[in-house]
């Protein structure tokens, strides 16, 4: 039997959505070179300016720089003047694309692609002969990581974040022990020791690089209330020892998450609370088609969040693990009493505080 005719106009509109898929790949491309090298912070403090002024600002070479504006202005980021060669970057377009912008910056949120493309070689293998691509591989991802907690959660974490948790800043300022999971180079869990002193804050980290950093930063701002220590979150080895539980954007990395989750439980106190943050997902695949950023997020967590969990012999539980499976899992793990909420502005990211 032969096949039916294709549909032209589905045929074309697929084209065209595949063409602004490269354009677009491209473009992110260009803004992540963009934002480590200033561009758009520099070009939001000027007027109307040449390639040569822009460069000149920067400190930068003015025909790498003619190139990279040539890129931003076709992909309708900078605005155009061809009768005086000028280039200029709208305030609305800044208003997203600037270290002054934060935690709205999504310049600093596209350095993601070239850092997932940097281990497409490895992936490709794992699909292949399956297994996972370890932390290890991926270059510059300490730094991207770091920098994304201070955009999404150290900028928001004392004003917004800590009070979702009813009661929890008033014990903080009392004075209670605190144990922040993942805790990276620890700039969540510095930022809150520096904002409440009479607490004690404990930050474990898989990474040894990211301990010292985080031992380093509190250091240097003549912290007597935070520790460091590389320990495995599955069995972190306390019972009964924290008054609260903090895990930012870890848990569907872990190798095994329900494990980390009783090992929580096992360290919360009687009437401690575990907060947590993760993505926004809902664990089904036909409802997160209509979640704004699932292609992004889906790819994040194929070239990283399940291969490095699978790399470690893990489940490979995957950054779309959803709030369904989330609250299931707390479940399981003794922490049954959960409130679910979110930050205004923020439809992107979940809070989970749990409680025995």
């Amino acid at each position: 039997m032969a096949a039916p005719p294709l549909d032209s106009a589905k045929l074309e509109r697929f084209q065209g959505q595949m063409l602004g898929t490269l354009n677009g790949a491209a473009l992110a491309l260009m803004t992540s070179i963009g934002h480590r090298v200033g561009l758009f912070d520099v070009m939001s403090q000027m007027r109307a300016s040449t390639s040569e002024q822009i460069a000149d600002r920067a400190g930068l070479h003015e025909r790498y720089v003619r190139e990279w504006l040539a890129a931003m202005v076709t992909g309708g980021v900078v605005d155009y003047s061809p009768e005086c060669a000028s280039y200029s970057l709208p305030r609305e377009h800044a208003a997203l694309l600037t270290r002054a912008s934060r935690p709205d910056n999504l310049a600093a949120v596209c350095q993601w692609i070239p850092v997932l493309g940097s281990v497409e070689e490895r992936i490709l293998e794992c699909f292949e002969r399956g297994g996972g691509v370890p932390y290890s591989a991926y270059a510059r991802f300490h730094a991207l990581v770091a920098e994304e907690s201070d955009d999404t959660v150290v900028h928001s974490l004392v004003e917004s974040i800590v009070p979702l948790a009813d009661g929890l800043p008033e014990a903080l300022a009392r004075g209670i022990d605190v144990l922040d999971v993942g805790c990276g180079s620890g700039r969540a869990l510095n930022r809150l020791a520096l904002a409440f002193p009479r607490s004690r804050f404990t930050g474990y980290d898989r990474c040894g690089e990211e301990i010292e950093a985080a031992r380093s930063e509190a250091g240097a701002l003549r912290l007597t209330n935070a520790r460091f220590a590389v320990r495995d979150a599955a069995r972190l080895g306390h019972m009964d020892d924290f008054d609260c539980v903090t895990a930012f954007d870890t848990l569907h990395d872990q190798a095994r998450p329900d494990a980390v989750l009783s090992s929580i439980a096992e360290a919360l106190r009687p009437d401690g609370v575990f907060l947590m943050r993760d993505i926004a997902a809902t664990s089904h695949l036909d409802e997160d088609i209509a979640h704004p950023l699932s292609p992004f997020l889906y790819t994040i967590s194929c070239l990283y969040c399940m291969t490095v969990s699978l790399a470690a012999g893990g489940t490979g539980l995957g950054a779309m693990w959803g709030s369904e499976r989330v609250l299931r899992m707390l479940a399981e793990a003794g922490l049954g009493r959960v409130e679910v909420r979110q930050l205004p502005r923020d439809a992107l990211t979940l809070y989970f505080i749990a409680r025995k």
